[in-house]
């Protein structure tokens, strides 16, 4: 049996993308070429591993037992090779990592020259996106997100907590009233994210206080609810470190300040499935936790 730990990753991207010619691409092969791996690694199984059609592939009962014992594999090398790293004080290799713009810009983006000059032989393929992509299907290391996350079998470590406030600008105040408890949001613009049309707050007597709103506008973009608070259309909920900037210049105010969002949001760092990080994944993200935490302490602590 001739196959090798390239071939094998290149059959758990074939089973993840559903489809030959795009995983072939992740390597440089040719659809062909890719083809032809995987040929070569059913003759040597003597199994078929693979379903295929003219548009996709699909695993058969063989290629899904085969998938199973295949990252297991890898991830045994992996490990390995993380140990080597280790003990040869060497971090390198590319390094892919996803975060939504407005918070890579504010959070990421500052500290990576400092991250290269500390560990050099890293290169860091940065994706800054508002879409959640899948980090297992789109082949990434670490992505960074915000708020509740849904279940699935990433690992997820808390980076950090991430108040949300409820904000205005000035001008709106003046014209549309400050309101003074949960219930008063029912007459003003509310400017609202998504789909929701209620907002949960809670209070420093732990009651949840839900609140129907609604207002001119609806959006799925965070950084479009800030811009359009500043802009005097209403009220909106943005993140302490995404509001801090127009709060310290006057631009916007707290609304309700003894009332908090809920449920509490918190920063997280999220990354496939594996026993072990590679080295260069886990200094990445120790180094970004670092200097999240003291960036979000110092810049906004005492707005809190």
């Amino acid at each position: 049996m001739s196959f090798d730990i390239w071939t094998l990753n290149l059959f758990v991207r074939v089973a993840a993308l559903g489809a030959i010619g795009r995983a072939g691409a992740e390597f440089n092969l040719s659809t062909t070429n890719a083809s032809q791996r995987i040929q070569k690694l059913e003759a040597d199984l003597k199994v078929k591993l693979l379903n295929r059609t003219t548009r996709t592939v699909s695993l058969t009962p063989d290629g899904e037992l085969f998938l199973e014992h295949a990252k297991r594999i890898l991830e045994d090398v992996e490990d390995a090779r993380t140990a080597l790293s280790h003990s040869a004080q060497s971090v390198s290799g590319t390094l892919r990592v996803t975060a939504s713009a407005s918070f890579g810009r504010s959070h990421i983006v500052p500290f990576v020259p400092e991250f290269l000059r500390l560990y050099p032989h890293v290169m860091l393929d940065l994706n800054l996106t508002d879409t959640v992509v899948d980090i297992v299907e789109q082949g990434f290391d670490l992505a960074f997100r915000i708020g509740e996350l849904a279940p699935s079998s990433l690992l997820a470590q808390k980076i950090d907590e991430n108040p949300v406030l409820l904000v205005a600008a000035p001008a709106y105040l003046a014209r549309s009233g400050i309101p003074e408890t949960p219930r008063e949001l029912v007459k003003h613009a509310c400017l609202t994210l998504g789909k929701t049309n209620s907002w949960q707050l809670i209070g420093e007597d732990s009651a949840v206080h839900d609140i129907p709103v609604s207002g001119p506008v609806r959006v799925d973009l965070g950084d479009a609810v800030g811009e359009w608070s500043v802009a005097g259309l209403g009220i909106g909920q943005a993140s302490l470190w995404h509001a801090g900037p127009d709060i310290r210049a006057g631009r916007l105010v707290a609304v309700l300040p003894r009332y908090r969002v809920w449920p509490e949001r918190k920063i997280w760092a999220v990354r496939p499935p594996g026993r072990l990080m590679p080295a260069r994944v886990k200094a990445f993200l120790d180094f970004m936790q670092a200097h999240i935490v003291k960036t979000n302490q110092q810049r906004y602590g005492d707005l809190l």
